[in-house]
């Protein structure tokens, strides 16, 4: 009786003594650059710039060539436009336009990179040439912030007519509509 007590204590002990397989770390690199973004983003909102211009690299780095990168990008452009260095911002905007077109927010953070650096007039004669479409929304927005309002809008319509269907489109619409209010 004694040695099946004993034996029974002792396969109780070892079932519930707490033993598991150690923990192994998986690196998962879109997981890491989504954390590193938002890391940038708090770094960003607590006004510690530095740090927050290395965050979005990093994740950026972790994350190279994808959608998600896009947003890394913009934020890191969005972060240099605020501290005042919109050259540097200008690359980070139009790697961000490369990577994903339909995000109409780009175009307004590249347009305003381009008034920054007074450079409108000269991406507005680039940009007449060209029929890519995507080119086309870039040329609207760039018309509006140079004053040519009724242009603009002219352009952003007539890709709004021909491409009604495009992700983008309701963006380019409420920006139209905001547009002629003021007009």
């Amino acid at each position: 009786m004694k040695k099946l007590l004993c034996l029974f204590l002792l396969i109780t002990m070892f079932m519930c003594c707490g033993y598991r397989k150690p923990y192994k770390y998986v690196i998962d690199a879109e997981k890491d650059a989504f954390y590193h973004n938002n890391v940038g983003l708090n770094y960003l909102r607590d006004r510690i710039y530095y740090a927050a211009i290395q965050e979005f690299k990093i994740a950026i780095q972790l994350s190279p060539d994808t959608q998600a990168t896009a947003v890394y990008k913009s934020n890191l452009g969005e972060t240099y436009m605020f501290i005042g260095y919109p050259d540097m911002a200008r690359v980070c905007f139009e790697d961000a336009l490369k990577l994903y077109g339909l995000n109409f927010k780009y175009y307004l953070n590249l347009a305003d990179c381009y008034t920054q650096l007074n450079i409108v007039q000269s991406k507005i004669a680039e940009y007449k040439n060209s029929a890519n479409l995507y080119d086309k929304i870039m040329l609207g927005v760039l018309y509006i912030k140079s004053g040519e309002k009724r242009r603009g809008v002219f352009i952003l319509d007539e890709v709004c007519m021909t491409e009604p269907d495009l992700l983008i489109t309701p963006a380019i619409k409420q920006y139209i509509k905001e547009t002629t209010k003021d007009m």
